[in-house]
């Protein structure tokens, strides 16, 4: 049977493109969208269900989380006005995150546009920013084209595309037939011959060479490990490269960057050549503006945006590799490499062993000892979801990927409160899946209306809230430039009894010898439940090298406190984070 409006038209659009959620709410402007939704019966008769989440930011994360996972498109919605300017933070995060997504922005009457009417916004200009694709919808014959082309677009670009589209028009009876979505492979960039061989000749000429990749190696692991065997490379990574390269990997030295840890900082600047392979790292102050540096990337417009390079090659990494590779002579001097990889032992095992092993029994909690334990006992296959902050450095330095396990984070927009959301996205697209967010208190809180969704809908999202009642990562970046920290620290919140009120499995943790249980017991549930863990607000993150600048400002900013009376929390600081500040003796190899 043909459409009857143009709602049920752009819905069956988005049926037959294998689209079975929409994440959003409902209201006035886009009813005639949610009606058509709910006549196709729901994903269990060949529909899509209505996700009714309690804010659209949380309707864009879940969206995100949602085809990152699977892959496929993924859809959310918001009516007009706030509704839609409500998408907005969430639909950065997955256009930064390579997801697509299509966001449908319902808009006010059509001949209302352009008179001040209530609620009126331009969504069509709004939403140009994070999207590859944002079209009005004026008319109801031009629906389906725009509809279709927004569908491809997200789809071909890994990005997001809006519809706007009045619900007047939405109204309308359907006119004209959709054009057949077009449904490609992802293509093979094969690099230039001559800058494949230049990259030999400049490996090949160079003693100690070192590799830092990025979520762009994800379909070339092979590629790499073979790479890091044939020229004795160590291999540091991006956050989003960790899940790809660092398991079972005899070559990786770890992150370097703001959630660093490991041998990365040192082994990237101590090189005689740098190879940036499949990463657009944004911190160029973590790069070395000393080391002869050469860039691989399916993406022109990425190459030498970071920093100064002497190559660039143009092409995927699996395809540049293949070609690269028999290229290149063996390097039997694995000096560079041998020593890189012990002074990464000796960090991990020194250094950041030290923040786990001495706090077994010591309160309030530390969170790292607390992020290895969920590590132990997490499925191989779980789904992390990390609020951005403090909780992405427990996950980045604690929480280990084997292959199977997936992680999601803000990582290029570093949204607060991504979490949860993410973790509602990734529940949905993968039932009987374990997913897990590592929530901070600030993020929770943020979007905690989505308990009520998490309760609602009955998820078996697992929450594990590091509760210290600050927001860490801020409270370091203000004692790192000097100052003390002001506006960061929050009155104490008992989120399990938060939770126990919406029927979620919960437990509050205060006493580090119940993690294990506590966690077990979470793990273990049927259903929803969220732990709260009771953390030090004063266990901060250390960067992986602490300049002399840092190091002044922190003790500047300690200085502040105790001239301000903060004495105890100042000394109480440095029990929970100097002890950890590596020694000379720590970083030396050779004990």
């Amino acid at each position: 049977m043909s459409p009857k409006t143009v709602a049920d038209q752009l819905v069956q659009q988005l049926v037959d493109a294998g689209v079975s959620r929409i994440y959003g709410i409902v209201g006035d402007s886009l009813n005639p969208i949610v009606d058509a939704v709910r006549r196709t019966g729901g994903s269990e008769k060949g529909g899509i269900d209505w996700i009714h989440v309690r804010h659209e930011e949380a309707a864009a994360f879940a969206a995100a989380a949602d085809a990152q996972i699977t892959g496929k498109l993924a859809v959310c919605a918001g009516s007009c006005g706030p509704g839609n300017l409500h998408l907005i933070n969430g639909l950065y995060d997955a256009h930064r995150s390579g997801a697509p997504v299509l966001a449908i922005a319902s808009h006010i009457p059509s001949a209302q546009i352009g008179m001040g009417y209530f609620q009126e916004t331009h969504p069509e200009r709004i939403f140009i920013e994070c999207s590859s694709y944002t079209e009005l919808v004026s008319t109801a014959v031009q629906s389906p084209r725009v509809v279709q082309s927004a569908i491809q677009h997200s789809v071909a670009r890994n990005g997001v595309s809006v519809i706007v589209l009045p619900g007047d028009i939405a109204d309308c009876p359907a006119e004209g037939t959709p054009p057949t979505l077009v449904e490609t492979r992802r293509p093979t960039v094969v690099p230039d011959a001559g800058d494949v061989k230049a990259l030999a000749d400049v490996i090949n000429g160079s003693r100690k060479v070192a590799i830092f990749a990025g979520a762009g190696v994800r379909d070339a692991r092979a590629e790499v490990l073979a790479l890091a065997e044939t020229v004795g490379a160590p291999i540091g990574h991006s956050l989003r490269g960790k899940e790809w390269i660092q398991y079972d990997n005899p070559y990786d030295v770890g992150m370097t960057g703001l959630l660093g840890y490991g041998a990365a900082h040192d082994g990237i600047h101590g090189a005689d050549l740098l190879l940036l392979i499949g990463t657009d790292f944004p911190y160029d102050q973590f790069l070395p503006d000393d080391v002869r540096t050469a860039q691989i990337d399916i993406a022109a417009e990425r190459l030498g945006r970071r920093t100064s390079l002497d190559l660039a090659v143009h092409g995927d990494v699996a395809s540049t590799l293949s070609a690269l590779i028999p290229q290149l002579d063996r390097k039997t001097d694995r000096g560079f490499l041998e020593d890189t990889l012990a002074k990464h032992n000796t960090l991990m095992t020194k250094v950041v062993g030290a923040y786990t092993d001495p706090v077994k029994q010591r309160t309030p909690i530390h969170p790292e000892y607390a992020a290895s334990i969920l590590d132990d006992l997490a499925a191989d296959d779980a789904i992390f979801t990390a609020d951005t902050g403090m909780c992405n450095v427990w996950t980045a330095r604690y929480l280990n990927p084997n292959g199977s396990r997936r992680f999601i984070s803000s990582a290029l927009h570093g949204s607060m409160s991504n979490a949860l959301p993410h973790a509602m996205g990734a529940a949905w697209s993968s039932p009987g899946r374990q997913v897990i967010s590592v929530s901070g208190d600030g993020g929770l809180s943020m979007l905690l209306g989505e308990l009520v969704t998490v309760a609602m809908y009955k998820l078996p999202v697992k929450i594990v809230v590091f509760n210290n009642s600050t927001l860490g990562m801020v409270k370091l970046e203000m004692l790192v430039d000097g100052l003390p920290d002001f506006g960061v620290d929050v009155p104490a919140v008992d989120y399990a009894a938060v939770a126990a009120a919406l029927g979620i499995f919960s437990r509050r943790i205060e006493n580090p010898a119940d993690i294990e249980a506590g966690l077990r017991a979470a793990l273990d549930h049927n259903g929803p439940a969220l732990v709260d863990l009771v953390t030090d607000p004063l266990a901060l993150s250390l960067p992986p090298t602490i300049t002399g600048g840092q190091m002044k400002g922190f003790a500047l900013a300690m200085s502040k406190m105790v001239m301000n009376g903060g004495v105890g929390e100042a000394v109480q600081m440095a029990k929970s984070n100097l002890r950890n500040v590596p020694r000379p003796s720590q970083l030396d190899p050779r004990g």
